[in-house]
């Protein structure tokens, strides 16, 4: 519940910062001095504190994590399930075959 707190706010924040940089290159646009700094004190502060908001709200809004050990695999598993796979193919018996000399016929 709290995530989300920090979620919208961060949104809401990163809304108000970008705003707030339109409005002031509009601002230095209409005094004839395009090349202008941000202020640091309203709008880059503005957009850390929603970064760091941000990271929060996803932090404490992530799902829980998940057990990842051999033990908590096969309680979903059984193990006939697991040692499904075919062995391992042997051509020592098919080499026999090509390496013995044979008569001619096919």
């Amino acid at each position: 519940m709290i995530g989300k707190l920090f979620l919208t706010l961060a949104t809401l924040a990163l809304l108000h910062a970008a705003y707030s940089t339109y409005e002031h290159l509009s601002l230095l646009k209409a005094f004839g001095k395009p090349e202008g700094s941000l202020p640091l004190d309203k709008i880059v502060y503005e957009s850390i504190l929603a970064l760091i908001l941000g990271l929060l709200g996803a932090s404490l809004n992530a799902p829980p994590l998940k057990d990842i050990t051999w033990a908590s695999e096969m309680k979903k598993r059984t193990i006939d399930g697991m040692d499904s796979r075919l062995g391992f193919a042997h051509y020592k018996s098919r080499g026999k075959l090509f390496a013995s000399p044979h008569d001619g016929k096919l």
